[in-house]
């Protein structure tokens, strides 16, 4: 009987051995599929912030980009705000010129006149011109060179033997640039080629 018990109590012990052994294995598989989804969870948390990062890396690449356009842009406009600011009022100016030029061609052409009232007028045009300078505006250089629409108004044309065909062989009113605007065409007279201009005239007159 002693014997029978004992056989018994060795069997239940084995039993509980292989329950807890079974118990443990399946907390085991538990814990490493917990393990592999945390891992799998990580690892989407961790691209969808890398992502996120790129992006808002991108945004600040573009958000910079567009400043630097928006500063080089804005300094742009200021450089020819600058450059330009006193157009208008130096192309009233330009009338106040003109007059100062003739009187001195007219004055120098009469020894009457005071001499010093000549040098006068002479000196006030050179500190006109000076202060055009000053401000990037510059007469264009027209004379015995070929006529240009972009920079010159042709008034007539005349006949000559001495220059190529449309050459300008006279300028009546000097024209200006403001840096690399124009700001007057030079009225000129252009040359044309012999028989030319009666050609021209009896084919506006029909």
């Amino acid at each position: 009987m002693v014997k029978t018990k004992k056989n018994k109590i060795d069997i239940t012990d084995e039993s509980i051995s292989d329950g807890n052994a079974d118990v443990k294995g399946a907390t085991l598989a538990e814990t490493e599929a917990e393990k592999s989804d945390l891992m799998k969870d990580l690892e989407e948390k961790l691209k969808k912030s890398e992502t996120e990062s790129k992006q808002a890396y991108d945004r600040f690449l573009r958000v910079s980009a567009d400043f630097e356009n928006y500063k080089k842009r804005t300094a742009r406009e200021i450089s020819e705000f600058r450059k330009y600011a006193n157009e208008s009022l130096i192309s009233e100016m330009l009338s106040v010129v003109d007059n100062l030029e003739r009187a001195v061609i007219s004055s120098s052409a009469n020894e009457k006149l005071n001499s010093c009232l000549i040098d006068g007028v002479g000196m006030t045009l050179k500190e006109i011109l000076k202060v055009f300078e000053n401000y990037g505006v510059k007469p264009i250089d027209s004379l015995c060179r070929e006529f240009d629409p972009n920079f010159h108004q042709a008034v007539m044309q005349q006949e000559s033997e001495d220059h190529p065909e449309n050459t300008v062989i006279a300028e009546l009113q000097k024209g200006y640039m403001i840096h690399d605007r124009l700001l007057r065409p030079s009225m000129v007279i252009v040359s044309a080629a012999k028989g030319k201009t009666e050609t021209n005239t009896k084919s506006d007159n029909l």
